[in-house]
């Protein structure tokens, strides 16, 4: 494939892109950073931001597929900047994407999509879409994944992949948050529910990603509809947190041998 990822700089983008260049093929990531350590192993990179229009059709020029991985997370925030990165920056992508004729887009959504602010276990791809959202990110990947799946047709075939508590190796924002707060003492268990949840290692979640790419096509089975990503494994939270913390202490301690 001729590949573009954008947000490559990041955790599952640049782990994405790294796959995709181990497999053979071309690949090139769009970001708002400089990453040599991708341009080394002969990714090449595009800087800029997916809200400028003219910067992401030059990015998309010439490719096969499209992964838009790039987003602005997180429980707070301007709601106007989720707007912009979110909602009209997925509409830029889009746009390059018909411009230049690429046959294939995958989307990486959120299961926060579909929250409505209380027990979602056990729920599958037919969860429609809440009235209210808890968050402004929740509320504008949901529009994103909304006018992606709108945008399938027979020109450009598109799907949305919904990772949940994505974890491993070059995890900069979980799993840090987690150790950082556990060796502060900030680490508190508040009530006695366990719910159990969901999550997806690294590894599995790039596999589903890059799995989607070589089977979407118009006339595939995946064209115009989202799929959650998880181990199908779930545990309780604090099982997961426990195993975390383990395994980054397992980690520390090999580094240091």
């Amino acid at each position: 494939m001729r590949a573009l990822v954008t947000g490559g700089g990041g955790f599952l983008g640049g782990a994405l892109a790294r796959k995709l260049r181990e497999r053979g093929d071309d690949v090139s990531v769009f970001g708002r950073g400089s990453y040599p350590e991708l341009e080394a192993i002969g990714i090449d990179a595009f800087r800029g931001d997916v809200v400028d229009a003219d910067a992401v059709k030059e990015a998309v020029e010439g490719v096969d597929v499209v992964f838009h991985v790039a987003a602005k997370v997180g429980l707070w925030g301007d709601p106007r900047e989720y707007e912009l990165v979110n909602i009209e920056g997925t509409k830029n992508v889009i746009a390059a994407c018909m411009t230049h004729g690429v046959a294939k887009l995958v989307f990486t959504s959120s299961p926060s999509v579909v929250f409505h602010g209380g027990d979602v276990e056990g729920v599958d791809e037919r969860a429609p879409y809440p009235a209210s959202f808890d968050s402004d990110y929740s509320r504008t990947k949901a529009k994103a994944e909304e006018i992606v799946l709108a945008a399938n047709h027979d020109r450009l075939a598109t799907v949305a992949l919904r990772p949940h508590l994505v974890w491993g190796p070059g995890d900069r924002h979980l799993l840090p948050r987690i150790v950082g707060r556990a060796k502060s003492g900030r680490l508190f268990k508040i009530g006695d529910a366990d719910k159990r949840i969901d999550t997806i290692f690294i590894d599995d979640a790039v596999a589903a990603h890059v799995l989607a790419a070589v089977q979407l096509s118009p006339l595939s089975e995946l064209a115009g509809k989202a799929y959650f990503l998880s181990a199908g494994d779930p545990r309780p939270v604090w099982e997961i947190v426990d195993r975390l913390l383990k395994g980054a202490d397992d980690l520390l301690v090999s580094e240091s041998e």
